[in-house]
């Protein structure tokens, strides 16, 4: 069997479930409700005709029950009526029994106490009837008698008042159901429009009609067309970047290609001018892949704990520059952690510190910390500083030429920052030496 995959239908099968339920317990008490209280009205007319037969009776001088031929209930002399009475005195083993009783088997009660009714529903060989019964101790001036009074109604009568009822409450049921189904359809198809106006527009997309996710939508489904427009765009931008990456890397790659081309007509410096072109050409496609790669994934990425990476970054480079014995100082709370990709995070904190390291006298300090909804990373060492705070963001360019590096650590990070909407500074140190800030914004 198939699973229902349509949440309309699901939604509308379920309503139709519920709905199905509700109105078959509230049909089947209505029901029972009214057949007692019918039930309640037949056995109170069937009193009154008790009350009736009662004012009626009398005794003669011998005991004998004396009933008029005639009484107020006409269907008591009509044969076949469906209403019966008898009366049956106890002492003298006499039973009465109204003209409506003519050729009929009736199963009157003969035995009761004194002063008890009894309301119940009795079967005899005529059919089933409707039975009130009542027993009272006649008195006269001399003598009294017991009798026990039965009135008696065919079942008939109230089963085709019940079924009547019946079946108009099942057809006014049934009509209210389909009504309540059909304005549940509708409001199903009005409430989950906005989820097909965005089938509709992310296959107009996928076409090439539209480029983003443009209707405005209802507060529950806001947050999931802002993440599907904010993953359009990091995907086109990763695709811009790394189509650029790869037009970039061409145009990079022409230098050191047509040197090596006219170092070939030099035979004695081609092995110089080989190692250095290559030398180049592999820190061009280092730089240009980390352009490419840069993630920039803040929204979608899970929350990282900053703390144990850059206590892991700062020890890693302590055993790099253990000849220098620097002292790193790590400012980060321990709870700290941000919507970031860790690749990114350690590509950029390790390229800084490891710039301030190969830079430091013997003190490198990182402060790490979230202020007014942003991240704020401040790397700070001893040394001596950046003497031009503009080009050493350019690829190739480094502070010192004598200090071994290829000038591509701080433009990858120039790079990240970027591509996290962030910030990136560069000033001089209070220690004296640099000081790189950078600032990026909440996902």
């Amino acid at each position: 069997m198939r699973a229902v995959t349509s949440i309309q239908a699901r939604l509308l099968l379920g309503a139709a479930l519920v709905l199905l339920a509700f109105l078959t317990g509230a049909g089947l008490a209505v029901q029972r409700a009214n057949a007692e209280s019918v039930r309640a009205a037949y056995f109170g007319r069937l009193q009154s005709t008790i009350y009736l037969l009662l004012a009626a009776a009398e005794l003669d001088a011998s005991g004998a029950l004396v009933m008029p031929p005639q009484f107020a209930e006409p269907r008591l002399s009509l044969p076949g009526s469906g209403l019966y009475a008898g009366i049956h005195n106890v002492l003298r083993a006499e039973h009465w029994q109204s003209a409506s009783t003519l050729g009929q088997q009736l199963p009157f009660q003969r035995s009761l106490q004194a002063g008890q009714w009894r309301n119940q529903t009795v079967k005899g060989p005529g059919g089933i009837f409707l039975s009130v019964s009542y027993a009272v101790t006649w008195k006269t001036a001399e003598r009294e008698a017991p009798l026990v009074l039965t009135v008696l109604e065919d079942h008939a009568a109230f089963d085709r008042e019940v079924s009547a009822f019946t079946r108009t409450l099942w057809l006014w049921l049934g009509g209210a159901a389909a009504l309540l189904l059909l304005a549940q359809l509708w409001l199903l198809r009005w409430g989950l429009a906005p989820l097909r106006q965005v089938a509709s527009e992310i296959r107009r997309i996928e076409e090439g009609g539209q480029s983003r996710i443009e209707g405005r939508y209802p507060s529950e489904i806001s947050g999931l067309t802002d993440n599907l427009n904010a993953l359009i765009v990091q995907e086109r931008v990763r695709q811009t970047r790394q189509r650029d990456a790869l037009s970039f890397l061409a145009h990079s790659l022409k230098t050191p290609l047509a040197v090596l081309r006219s170092a070939l007509a030099e035979p004695a410096h081609l092995p110089a001018a080989v190692a250095q072109q290559v030398g180049r050409m592999d820190d061009i496609v280092q730089h240009q892949l980390g352009r490419a790669i840069a993630g920039g994934a803040a929204r979608f990425a899970p929350p990282l704990v900053l703390a144990p990476i850059v206590q892991r970054i700062c020890d890693a480079l302590a055993k790099v520059y253990a000849e220098k014995a620097l002292n790193f100082s790590v400012e980060c709370p321990p709870e700290l952690a941000w919507r970031i990709d860790e690749g990114d995070f350690f590509e950029m904190l390790g390229n800084l510190l490891d710039n301030a390291a190969k830079w430091a006298g013997n003190r490198v300090v990182v402060r790490v910390g979230r202020e007014a909804g942003c991240l704020c990373l401040r790397i700070e060492d001893d040394g001596p500083g950046f003497s031009d705070t503009e080009s050493v963001l350019r690829l190739h360019v480094r502070g010192d030429e004598r200090v071994p590096g290829h000038g591509v650590g701080l433009a990858v990070v120039s790079d990240l920052v970027a591509s996290y909407q962030g910030e990136l500074k560069l000033a001089r140190s209070t220690m004296g030496g640099a000081q790189v800030d950078i600032g990026l914004p909440e996902p």
